[in-house]
């Protein structure tokens, strides 16, 4: 699976700041990347629709079990909202045993600055 495009569901005011979360998750087998696979389409629906959400992308390695999300939200408070509710919060729960890793890491951002490379990204989950 390619990088899913940054994809924008909504225009940020232009100078606001706002609120970028990404993360990186292995999975213990290829089994479990497979059931990361087959949930992305959902949750990406989930994503197009939230409100808050001002873009995201997906990074997937499914042979190497590893993947990577990178978005950017309204605030905090929009982020959280999206992760515990529609298909996120039970594919996330759901896939919590077959984790081997994940990591996370969040900073803010001027609107005028998105995307937010994947170069920055990577930088900060390491």
């Amino acid at each position: 699976m390619p990088t899913l495009p940054w994809t924008v569901p909504n225009t940020p005011p232009p100078g606001t700041e706002v609120h970028v979360f990404a993360s990186r998750f292995e999975t213990r087998t290829l089994w479990g990347a497979l059931r990361f696979l087959a949930g992305t389409p959902a949750v990406w629906r989930q994503v197009r629709t939230s409100p808050g959400a001002y873009g995201a992308t997906l990074r997937a390695k499914p042979f190497q079990r590893t993947f990577w999300t990178l978005s950017a939200w309204e605030s905090k408070d929009a982020l959280h909202a999206f992760a515990r509710a529609g298909t996120h919060g039970p594919a996330a729960s759901g896939l919590a045993p077959q984790m081997k890793d994940s990591s996370f890491t969040a900073w803010q951002v001027n609107s005028d600055d998105l995307p937010v490379p994947w170069s920055e990204a990577l930088r900060r989950l390491t």
